[in-house]
């Protein structure tokens, strides 16, 4: 039985997913005392960490298998890159963006599913990735979804228009990123590793949601100048 437990979790994910989306849609409307779109946040959230969950119960069970793998990778488009990018179209509508602002959401699934092949095929992204990590993208489209919704003067358009294109380009784009995997507590050789952790206090104290969006472009900046100045991240 333990070989299923794995698969369980990722179709949990799959599931929170799926409410991301249906809360997306009612973005506007209230649960409770709660936004539609901040429960969309939270199954969002909720997804991420059953993506955790299901990989780390993968290597204390030892239970991978191929099945597994891709079934991760289609939960992973739903959660991370459908769920975010129906986030963000219905809280731009309701925001009174142009239609063809809106539409360029579309590109993080789209993006998103190539990043998610690309990786299933790629036996060099076991301690560092090439391009952005699909949750990064969830997260920092989670910070844009709380920046658009708690702004009263409406939608920033070329604003907008560029951080949904940029985030989506650079789920594609050839460049090493470095992941939080840690191979041991020091300090040598987890230096970006502990940066990022410090950047995510900060910036999500300081700023809640919205720091979801500085945090991973924080995270994009200091993997650009990793690259430039270390041969390895």
């Amino acid at each position: 039985m333990t070989k299923y437990i794995p698969n369980t979790i990722t179709l949990l994910n799959l599931l929170f997913g799926f409410m991301g989306i249906y809360c997306a849609f009612h973005c506007t409307e209230t649960f409770g005392s709660t936004p539609g779109y901040m429960m969309s946040f939270y199954c969002i959230l909720l997804a991420a960490v059953a993506d955790f969950c299901d990989g780390l119960c993968a290597r204390l069970l030892g239970a991978y298998s191929e099945l597994g793998k891709q079934l991760d990778s289609l939960s992973d488009l739903v959660s991370f890159g459908v769920a975010p990018a129906f986030l963000l179209f219905n809280l731009f509508r309701a925001g009174h963006a142009p239609l063809w602002v809106s539409l360029l959401c579309m590109l993080i699934p789209m993006m998103g599913a190539l990043r998610l092949a690309r990786f299933n095929i790629d036996p060099d992204q076991a301690s560092t990735f090439k391009g952005l990590p699909i949750p990064s993208c969830a997260l920092f489209c989670i910070g844009l979804a709380a920046i658009t919704a708690q702004t009263p003067t409406g939608v920033n358009l070329w604003a907008a228009a560029g951080s949904v294109v940029a985030i989506a380009l650079l789920m594609v784009a050839p460049v090493k990123m470095y992941s939080l995997k840690f191979k041991h507590l020091g300090l040598k050789g987890n230096l970006l590793r502990y940066s990022l952790v410090i950047a995510a206090v900060l910036c999500i104290g300081l700023a809640g949601w919205q720091g979801l969006y500085y945090l991973i472009g924080y995270y994009v900046i200091s993997s650009f100048i990793a690259n430039l100045f270390c041969s390895d991240i």
